[in-house]
């Protein structure tokens, strides 16, 4: 891999040379908001696939009853900065309002603590809180970040936001994303409002999820690149590193910024358990660990999110699996109709067809199957050689061992919890092979 990549690393260092010039000068210095970070949301909690997720009993000790007079501190890791920031909470699968205050960001310092002088107050319309309606959504007012004045600064890389707000009154059922592989933090039941406060002395309980929050955008001059990466639990991270931020649109956004700086934007659109066509049905009363098919999620997940510009779509694994059973040619109809949709919606956009790896021989009950890699192989084809993308990343080609077919030795141990894996999640190894499988030319803006 790495004498391949040492040619693919040269030409992707003078393609992004290239274009980071021509993408600075078509912003004419302007600015507008871009989306930094998404946790797609599903729900309710606690139907999902966490990962190394802690006991939240003391932190929610009746689901049914979601949040109460509580302050959630979630952690996210912007993939662009601004000297400007907004935020987006979601109650899309909530049955009450939804009434949140005492809303801050701040820079983390490590673990609940905040960067002391960082933390900002969040506004809602001016006012100090907001009421989001079952199957709503709420935007923040912009807000300023003083720590990120200098957006460029190679010191700002790779280091995380603090999101602080009160869940004033009880949520009922919360919206939220599982696999956050992020460390977020918590206080208890009835402890108030503790936003404010830059210490961690108030949040004592640890989760790895994320809730409520489901997009953070950034000011950003006109015309900057947001590749989103939409899919399923091998987007989403599964057995990739807890707190490593080492999933394969991670890695991609650290190649690309090491070439291009502050001017390009990778968001994580995943889902683990997702299909492209089912569940037929989702909502608070349905639910489905997958979350809503992507077909279902595609407006709220990718087309209302700010300037995108690319969409890396790898999803089927879940349709082809004894949860989904469908026929390749239902996932094919499927991806023909969210493409379509897609480029209906986004003129411009760039769309990237990611091929499917390998769960041969997988140890879950559901995947592994010689009829589910058979229809695999089918989608990779029609991936391929189907003329719906406009560009193809072979991450199959990139994990599979053509001796077993199934995923490379190297690539199966788990690296979020250790053990041996489950010969379906790549693990560190794998997303560090797929980031490093992408051509830059394939999910930048076409030059005109």
């Amino acid at each position: 891999m790495e004498r391949r990549s040492l040619g693919q690393g040269l030409a992707a260092l003078a393609l992004a040379q290239a274009i980071a010039p021509e993408l600075a000068a078509q912003s004419g210095g302007g600015e507008g908001w871009v989306t930094s970070w998404a946790g797609p949301v599903q729900g309710p909690y606690p139907v999902g696939n966490p990962s190394a997720q802690p006991d939240q009993s003391f932190i929610f000790p009746n689901p049914a009853e979601g949040a109460r007079d509580q302050t959630l501190r979630l952690v996210v890791r912007p993939s662009i900065w601004g000297r400007r920031a907004r935020l987006r909470f979601s109650n899309a699968f909530g049955t009450r309002p939804l009434v949140l205050d005492g809303v801050h960001v701040g820079l983390q310092l490590g673990g609940a603590a905040l960067l002391p002088g960082s933390n900002r107050p969040v506004r809602f319309g001016g006012t100090d809180g907001v009421t989001v309606p079952p199957g709503g959504q709420a935007w923040s007012d912009p807000v300023d970040l003083p720590f990120a004045a200098e957006p460029d600064s190679p010191l700002l890389m790779g280091r995380k936001l603090a999101v602080s707000f009160h869940v004033a009154t009880a949520s009922g059922p919360m919206t939220w994303h599982a696999k956050a592989l992020q460390t977020s933090y918590a206080t208890g039941p009835g402890t108030g409002s503790k936003g404010a406060e830059e210490g961690e002395g108030s949040f004592p309980f640890p989760t790895a999820s994320w809730f409520f929050l489901d997009a953070v955008d950034m000011a950003a001059p006109a015309g900057t690149p947001v590749i989103v990466g939409f899919g399923d639990s091998i987007t989403d991270g599964t057995a990739s590193t807890m707190n490593g931020d080492d999933r394969w649109p991670d890695v991609l956004a650290r190649r690309l910024n090491a070439t291009m700086g502050n001017r390009v934007a990778v968001v994580n659109s995943g889902i683990g358990g997702n299909q492209v066509v089912g569940p037929a049905q989702y909502g608070p009363e349905r639910p489905f660990p997958g979350g809503p098919s992507a077909l279902a999620r595609l407006e709220r997940d990718v087309i209302s999110l700010s300037g995108v510009t690319t969409v890396v779509w790898l999803e089927g694994t879940n349709d082809f699996s004894r949860n989904g059973n469908a026929s390749f040619e239902a996932v094919r109809d499927g991806m023909r109709e969210g493409v379509r949709r897609l480029r209906e919606r986004i003129p411009g956009l760039r769309v990237v067809g990611a091929t499917v790896t390998s769960a041969l021989g997988s140890t879950s009950a559901a995947h592994g199957h010689a009829e589910q890699d058979e229809k695999r192989k089918a989608l990779n084809a029609f991936i391929r050689e189907g003329g719906l993308f406009d560009a193809v990343v072979d991450f199959d080609r990139a994990t599979l061992d053509p001796g077993t077919g199934g995923l490379k030795r190297e690539m199966v141990p788990d690296s979020t919890t250790g053990g041996p894996g489950d010969k379906l999640h790549p693990n560190r190894a794998g997303y560090l092979a797929m980031g490093y499988a992408i051509e830059p030319a394939a999910v930048l803006p076409v030059r005109r």
